[in-house]
């Protein structure tokens, strides 16, 4: 039997848990071996971001959201990033009490995982029924596998893939899905199945929820986050300092908060900056020309995280995993990845437009009305750095409080740098 890390918090600090008995109980969070880099693995193995409860508060019989608890939903993150029209917008986003469903999305979203997950679909169908979200099928859902043929499995690598493609789905219901699996966590096979994904048919956004401790030599791997018309997203981590392809300037790197939560009336009352996820300067990356504006904070190398959305655990989300009992509440960065990759997929504009295109908008004036500032909260080694105004290593430029803007069919000159044209506006403006 695998063994797995348990990290343990007490109820003082979890958070969305109404029962005193499950309140002021031991919580612990599963970290499975997949999420835990050798040594020996820096470089030339990569692993997952993903890390989950261990006492989920349903059975396998019962459904979410469950009532008392306030973990999330694809509408209540709706509700919290306003991806849903402000006449759906309940205050506070109550998991229990949202039932407005993102409805974008369009192409492709392309999830790049290691590993076979033999219930990917079913799993997916699963989750869809349950939070009334389009029940993909064949047609909308595939697995790719990138050598040719079925790898072979791994558990904590399922759980990965079950996460990424429902909460992708979860954000951008109307884009087709597919998983592509790597032989192996090894580099060359995931970079060889990052080439995969950049090929299929109508791809638009690639999704990495994996990482590792940077590397001499990294930069070597730049290219495969390239190809035209195609942005790539890679989880900054779930340990203090800095990832591998996160680093990458030509990738989004995402970050993770923590939605601080009502334990009576599960409204929440604020995000913070999570306080295990990855960001800080990149030890071989150099500074990107969208980061020049950031030259007094991050000097010359690379700074992330770009962006941050929801992926501590404790207020995580709900993940359907048929071989890990079923309903789950799983967290991290791994999380907050695909979420990322949605919301941007369900703004459209980027059909047209590759990662540089998105970096360049996200670190320019215009962005600054979708997105909101995280002030609160610490990261990084020691707890040494907090969240504040601008940009910073704990939550990057923020999280998005707005629908981002629709770009389809625009000339760049129009949208991207001036603003100026009426159909940049998101569906909800």
């Amino acid at each position: 039997m695998k063994k797995f890390i348990l990290l343990s918090l007490f109820g003082l600090l979890v958070m969305g848990l109404t029962t005193a008995a499950y309140a002021q109980s031991v919580q612990q969070v599963i970290v499975p071996p997949s999420s835990i880099e050798k040594p020996e693995d820096v470089g030339k193995r990569f692993h997952t971001n993903v890390q989950w409860l261990a006492n989920p508060p349903v059975s396998p019989k019962e459904l979410p959201p469950a009532s008392g608890y306030a973990y999330h939903t694809p509408a209540s993150l709706a509700c919290i990033y306003k991806l849903v029209p402000s006449a759906d917008i309940v205050p506070g986003c109550n998991p229990n009490v949202t039932t407005v469903n993102p409805t974008g999305g369009g192409g492709a979203i392309a999830i790049v995982d290691a590993y076979d997950a033999p219930n990917a679909l079913s799993d997916l169908q699963t989750f869809s029924s349950q939070f009334g979200l389009p029940v993909p099928s064949s047609s909308t859902f595939q697995v790719v596998y990138a050598s040719g043929t079925q790898p072979a499995y791994d558990a904590g690598w399922e759980v990965e893939e079950s996460l990424d493609v429902q909460w992708a789905h979860a954000m951008a219901p109307n884009a087709k899905i597919y998983l592509v699996e790597a032989a192996s966590a090894s580099g060359s096979d995931l970079f060889t199945a990052v080439s995969v994904a950049s090929k299929l048919a109508d791809v638009a956004d690639v999704s990495m929820s994996w990482g590792g401790s940077e590397f001499s030599g990294e930069d070597s791997y730049d290219s495969y986050f390239q190809t035209p018309y195609v942005v790539y997203f890679a989880a900054t981590g779930d340990n203090p300092g800095t990832s591998y392809p996160s680093t990458s300037p030509y990738v989004v790197a995402v970050g993770g908060t923590t939605l601080r939560t009502n334990d009576e009336t599960g409204k929440l009352y604020e995000e913070w900056a999570w306080t295990r996820s990855g960001g800080g300067l990149s030890q071989y990356e150099t500074w990107p020309a969208y980061q020049y504006g950031l030259k007094s904070k991050v000097g010359r190398p690379r700074g992330v995280p770009d962006v941050s959305v929801l992926a501590d655990a404790y207020t995580g989300a709900w993940v359907y995993v048929t071989n890990q009992g079923g309903w789950n509440v799983i967290g991290g960065t791994s999380l907050a990845t695909p979420i990322m990759a949605g919301m941007v997929n369900s703004a459209n504009w980027l059909m047209y437009y590759g990662s540089l295109e998105l970096l360049a908008w996200l670190y320019s004036p215009l962005s600054l009305p979708y997105f909101q500032e995280i002030t609160n909260g610490i990261c990084g080694p020691y707890m040494s750095s907090s969240a504040g105004p601008a940009w910073n290593i704990c939550t990057g430029l923020g999280t998005p409080r707005r629908h981002l803007p629709c770009c389809i069919g625009i000339p760049r000159s129009c949208c991207l740098y001036t603003g100026s044209c009426t159909n940049c506006k998101g569906p909800w403006e």
